[in-house]
């Protein structure tokens, strides 16, 4: 099977595109062209990977990346049996792509409810944005095929459709703990996801020798905030790293942050972080997101603060640098529950049977209606 991903917003080397996604296709032995912003970073040769550049889009410079994303569609696309587009922006352009194969669009997020947080939308078009772009997920739901991260995004369309989880690749044995009184974030950074209050918590726990790594790029807001807090010697802003060079700095730490707001577009969404902490065997400081707190909850590997809490993660990470007993049976109970339940070589199976069966299918696209989410699995390729 010949296979187009492409994004515009995304980094390349972005986790669930390149590091689980093509990877899997690339080890069923399918080839893959990848249309990314490669100039904002890294992704190593890979045999049966082909690349392709596009200009990144980012605030309100888009239109230049979507004329060059439609130009190496248009290359691209007609000799390839599946075409995966990533980004909501791509809509636009898809249908002026002549002779497009079977089309998946991989929804991250509740791109609706998370126009309302981007501050490069003017606050008097945010409405009527959202409203366009519900208007047309409706649209593309009837041409496309449509895989979720999180089963809550099947709220938002008429059918059901199948969920590709943001799990992950969980080592046999995690890291022990290496003794740095260290929390780490990793992830895109920005005042949604807990800038401020993960600058406050550095200053509040430094006192006490523990420091904070953050590991991610930022918008500008969150840099306004970072920067200072760097140069001041209270944390350590990395910037962004290939997953696997975050990973390798995650090994060990005392405790992995999540302190995202309450925002619309977070409560359906299980953030990946959590996930690669309980991974890596590192104890979790989240805030109380629905599935967030369920899966630290259910495990008990870490601890729920507040929203807004800087405190009371500066109470969490004292205590459990403490007691290294207790950050070394969080993490292991954590590490124990990734082991079971988010593995991402379970779900590749499934996501690339999936994409098989619908690169092999005649006509329009099927969506079960009204039945329960199905997480994809490899048994039923859904």
């Amino acid at each position: 099977m010949r296979v187009v991903v492409c994004t515009v917003v995304h980094h390349p080397a972005d986790a669930r595109i390149l590091h689980r996604q093509i990877r899997a296709l690339l080890e069923a032995g399918h080839a893959v062209t990848y249309i990314a912003p490669l100039s904002a970073g890294r992704v190593p040769p890979t045999p049966g990977l082909t690349l392709a550049e596009v200009p990144r889009a980012m605030g309100r410079r888009r239109l230049g990346a979507l004329r060059a994303a439609r130009r190496q569609l248009a290359r691209y696309a007609p000799a390839a049996d599946l075409l995966l587009v990533h980004d909501p922006e791509l809509l636009l352009v898809l249908p002026l792509v002549r002779r497009r194969p079977a089309t998946v669009w991989d929804v991250h997020e509740d791109t609706a409810a998370a126009l309302g947080t981007k501050a490069w939308l003017p606050a008097p078009l945010r409405r009527s944005v959202a409203a366009a772009m519900l208007a047309a997920e409706r649209i593309a739901e009837r041409h496309l095929h449509l895989i979720l991260a999180e089963t809550g995004y099947n709220e938002r369309f008429a059918g059901t459709h199948p969920v590709v989880p943001n799990t992950t690749y969980v080592p046999a044995e995690p890291a022990p703990y290496d003794g740095r009184a260290r929390v780490v974030y990793v992830g895109h950074i920005s005042p949604d996801r807990g800038a401020a209050d993960m600058a406050e918590l550095a200053r509040l726990v430094r006192p006490h020798g523990v420091t904070v790594e953050i590991i991610g790029s930022a918008d500008a807001q969150a840099r306004a905030v970072l920067q200072p807090a760097a140069a001041a010697g209270l944390l350590t802003w990395h910037g962004y790293l290939p997953n696997d060079e975050a990973m390798r700095i995650t090994d060990g730490a005392l405790a992995g942050l999540s302190l995202l707001q309450d925002d619309p577009n977070f409560r359906h969404s299980m953030p990946t972080k959590v996930a690669e902490y309980m991974a890596r065997g590192v104890p979790v400081i989240t805030t109380p997101l629905p599935l967030a707190m369920e899966l630290v909850e259910r495990h008990r590997c870490g601890f729920v603060v507040p929203f807004g809490g800087a405190a009371a993660a500066a109470g969490a990470v004292r205590a459990l640098a403490g007691d290294p007993s207790l950050r070394d049976a969080m993490g292991a109970r954590g590490h124990q529950g990734a082991s079971q339940n988010l593995r991402w070589p379970a779900d590749a199976r499934g996501f690339v049977a999936r994409l098989e069966q619908w690169a092999g299918a005649a006509g329009p696209p099927q969506a079960t209606p009204a039945d329960p989410a199905s997480r994809v699995s490899a048994q039923d390729g859904r």
